[in-house]
C-alpha cells in the first residue's frame, strides 16, 4: 500500500483506534445541499492484509489514498451506509449482513475473507474516523465501501496469493440523476446480466461490468436504467443494474427468487420483512414480464437507490406506466425502512448499530 507503511511505521506513537490527527471539526467543509452521488474522499480508510494461506488479522486506519497493487489483482466489494440521527447518534444499518454476503462471494471466488466481527469492527472504525464527512440529518448519508481483492502477483489461472482488505468511504445523497422521481426503465433482450452457475449472486466488479453497454445505451435513450430478463428464456424479471426489482399488485408484493443470478440485496431482504410487518402478501417467485401489465406499481431497492418508485417499464417498443401518486406501498415501506436507519423509528429488530 502506498502509504501503508508509513502510517505502520508511526503506530507505537498514534493510538490506531482514534489517531491524534482526527479532527475536531463537526462537519466536514461540504456543501451538503449539493451532494450528489460520486466520490468525494474523506479522511480515513481501514486496511487489513492476508496472505494466501493464513487469516486476516488485526488492520489499521491509514489516510484515504491510492493503494499499490499488481496490474493483475481483482475482487469484492460491499456497500453500507452510516446516517445521523436528529439527536446526534450515528447508526449502521444492518453492517453483519454485509459480512456475511462478503464471507459468501470471497468462499465462490476462492478467497479468504475477514470474520463478522472484523468486517464489522473495520466499518465502525471507519466511520468513527470520517464522522465530520457524515452529512447532516436529512442531508445525506455517508456511503461505506469495504473491498477484498487480490494483491498478490498471479500470471496463470489460479487465486492471488496475497489479499488485502480495505474499507474507504463517502459522502453521497441520490444515486440516480432523477433525485426521487420516477425511474423509467428499459428492457434490453440483446444483454442478459448474468446466467445459472455464474456469479450473477455474488458482489464483485465482474457482476456489473456486463451492464455497462447496455446501460450506457439505456441512458443515451433517456432511460435511467435498464432491467435485465433471465439468460435461459429471456422471459423472466431478474434485477436492474444496480438493484433489486419489486411488483406490486393490490395487497400482493413480488420480487425474483434469489437462485443463484440474483444479488441477494440487504435492502431486499430488509423491506421483504418490513411489508410482513405492514400486513402485506410477500412473495419470491419467478416473474413473467408478462406480469408487468397488470402490475399497480413497481420499485426497485437497493443500498445506493434506497427505495425507488418506477414510472415506466419499456419492452419492445410498449411503454408499460406504473402509478406513481397518491397513497403508494413504497412510500409506506421506505418511511420505515429510513425511519429504522435513522433513529425516528424504535429498532426492535436489533438491525442497527451506534457508532460511539
Amino acid at each position: 500500500l502506498a502509504n501503508y507503511s508509513g502510517y505502520t511505521s508511526r503506530a507505537a506513537s498514534n493510538s490506531l483506534r482514534h489517531p491524534s490527527t482526527y479532527s475536531d471539526d463537526e462537519y466536514a467543509d461540504v456543501d451538503w445541499d449539493k451532494l450528489g452521488f460520486g466520490l468525494t474522499p474523506t479522511d480515513y480508510m481501514y486496511v487489513m492484509r492476508c496472505s494466501k494461506d493464513d487469516n486476516f488479522k488485526e488492520g489499521r486506519l491509514s489516510r484515504y489514498a491510492n493503494i499499490e497493487i499488481s496490474p493483475s489483482a481483482g475482487g469484492i466489494y460491499e456497500g453500507t451506509k452510516a446516517n445521523r440521527t436528529e439527536d446526534g447518534r450515528i447508526l449502521l444499518f444492518r453492517p453483519d449482513q454485509n459480512a456475511t454476503r462478503m464471507m459468501h462471494g470471497a468462499e465462490r471466488m476462492c478467497m479468504p475473507s475477514p470474520s463478522i466481527q472484523q468486517f464489522v469492527d473495520a466499518v465502525k472504525e471507519t466511520v468513527f474516523a470520517n464522522k465530520r464527512w457524515i452529512p447532516p440529518p436529512g442531508k445525506g448519508s455517508l456511503y461505506v465501501r469495504p473491498l477484498l481483492v487480490g494483491t498478490g502477483p498471479i500470471l496463470g489461472l489460479a487465486p492471488a496469493p496475497e489479499y488485502t482488505f480495505l474499507v474507504y468511504a463517502s459522502p453521497v445523497r441520490n444515486y440516480f440523476k432523477e433525485g426521487t422521481a420516477p425511474l423509467n426503465l428499459y428492457i434490453d433482450e440483446e444483454f442478459v446480466r448474468a446466467s445459472p452457475g455464474g456469479a450473477g449472486g455474488v458482489k464483485t466488479i465482474t457482476n456489473y461490468a456486463p451492464v455497462l453497454k447496455a446501460l450506457a445505451r439505456a441512458k443515451d435513450r433517456g432511460f435511467s436504467d435498464v432491467l435485465y430478463l433471465d439468460a435461459v428464456n429471456r422471459k423472466y424479471l431478474e434485477e436492474v443494474s444496480s438493484c433489486n426489482i419489486f411488483i406490486v399488485k393490490g395487497n400482493r408484493i413480488s420480487t425474483p427468487a434469489i437462485s443463484g443470478t440474483i444479488l441477494q440485496g440487504i435492502t431486499r431482504k430488509s423491506i421483504l420483512e418490513i411489508a410482513k410487518d405492514h400486513g402485506y402478501q410477500v412473495e419470491e417467485r419467478a416473474i413473467p414480464v408478462d406480469d408487468l401489465g397488470d402490475a399497480d406499481e413497481v420499485f426497485c431497492t437497493g443500498t445506493a437507490v434506497g427505495v425507488a418508485p418506477v414510472g415506466s417499464i419499456t419492452h419492445r417498443n410498449r411503454r408499460i406506466e406504473f402509478k406513481t401518486e397518491s397513497s403508494l406501498v413504497y412510500k409506506e415501506l421506505y418511511s420505515t425502512l429510513v425511519g429504522l436507519q435513522t433513529g425516528r423509528i424504535e429498532d426492535k429488530k436489533g438491525w442497527t448499530v451506534e457508532i460511539h
